[in-house]
């Protein structure tokens, strides 16, 4: 294993969550409130935001999206994917989850609740949209988040960081034809020119960009030093661009939530059932195959879990700020922190049960 590649591990093993990012779910509710009012009482001025657009991508939004995402990018060591042999069955696991099962899944769900269960309840509209911004959450596996839920844990930091790494390389080239597919599936006409659009501006040109910056600060004298404090000095920065990002949302989509306030939790049904099923069965599967728990537990939860950014930048961009994949979207922000937290404390909790099933199956 490379210096460069153990410093970046162990920088993961010891991610912890900060003030932010333990109350999100509290700034989502203050984002709600905010965007609401500006909303009612500036109309014309967001109204004006949201027509700076370039072949249907937001300009602001894009500007933000970047800002909140580049710093998540750096901390992707891809060096770190010659590592993947060593944790091929849990690595195996989580790609079965992330990318045949979850997006999928997902637009099961979606079908279900939105289109029968919920659907004399929601504005006939916007039911499309709704399914459309639930597969665009599903198709796009967490990037940074993943590496404080593998940290409460106790998850190995290798496998979470080549499993982070070889993610975001499939995302790049899957993202778009698997929400093309389910959209196509679910009889939503797909903008095929937007939504490639919105890969290169939203995965393509961060990564290249987030890497490139990378390597040049580990190039430096004391390369990992310089490397930590640019992404230290950029955090903040993020956290405000995904706080202006949401208030801009809610802007936008203040007169449906005031006039429908159930819809956010009607939203929030099939996601909720979405997280605890595939973390499941990323978690069964592991425990089958004899896993180690340290692998097992940051595999449910990168199952689990989502690249909330990406996919409320793509509905932004295929959809609009007013669309229902927007608010869609969001309502996995929204949900995010205390539904991960969840999860940790039953991985957490059932580590003995783990390890007693593991060690039988692996016996065999």
């Amino acid at each position: 294993m490379s210096a460069q590649c153990e410093v970046t591990a162990k920088t993961a093993a010891g991610a912890e969550m900060g003030f932010f990012e333990r109350w999100l779910s509290l700034w989502v509710f203050l984002c709600i409130a905010v965007g609401i009012g500006l909303g009612q009482i500036f109309p014309a001025a967001f109204h004006s935001l949201g027509s700076l657009e370039i072949a249907k991508v937001n300009l602001p939004v894009g500007a933000l999206i970047w800002v909140m995402i580049i710093p998540m990018l750096m901390k992707i060591d891809f060096g770190a994917l010659h590592e993947v042999r060593a944790h091929a069955r849990g690595i195996g696991v989580t790609l079965f989850v992330n990318w045949a099962v979850k997006p999928f899944s997902m637009a099961l769900l979606g079908w279900i609740f939105i289109r029968h269960l919920f659907a004399p309840y929601l504005p006939a509209e916007q039911l499309d949209s709704y399914v459309a911004g639930l597969i665009l959450l599903a198709a796009a596996p967490c990037t940074a988040m993943v590496f404080v839920w593998s940290s409460l844990t106790k998850g190995d930091p290798l496998f979470t960081l080549s499993q982070v790494a070889l993610n975001d390389v499939i995302m790049i080239f899957a993202f778009a034809p698997i929400v093309g597919l389910l959209l196509g599936l679910s009889s939503i006409t797909v903008p095929w020119d937007t939504l490639f659009i919105s890969v290169l501006m939203y995965i393509v040109i961060p990564v290249l960009i987030a890497q490139a910056w990378r390597r040049w600060a580990l190039s430096r004298q004391r390369g990992v030093a310089v490397l930590a404090g640019i992404i230290k000095w950029l955090h903040p920065w993020s956290l405000i661009a995904l706080l202006a990002t949401l208030v801009l949302l809610f802007a936008f989509q203040g007169e449906a939530i005031i006039r429908q306030p159930w819809v956010i939790l009607m939203l929030a049904v099939p996601i909720l059932i979405q997280v605890f099923f595939n973390s499941g069965l990323a978690y069964l599967l592991n425990r089958r195959l004899g896993v180690v728990h340290s692998v097992a537990g940051p595999s449910a939860l990168i199952g689990a879990s989502n690249f909330f950014e990406l996919a409320v930048a793509a509905a932004i961009s295929l959809f609009g700020f007013e669309s229902g994949a927007a608010l869609a979207t969001v309502v996995g922000v929204l949900i995010e922190v205390p539904v991960m937290l969840a999860v940790v404390r039953i991985v957490n909790g059932s580590k003995i049960w783990y390890e007693k099933g593991s060690q039988h199956e692996h016996s065999k």
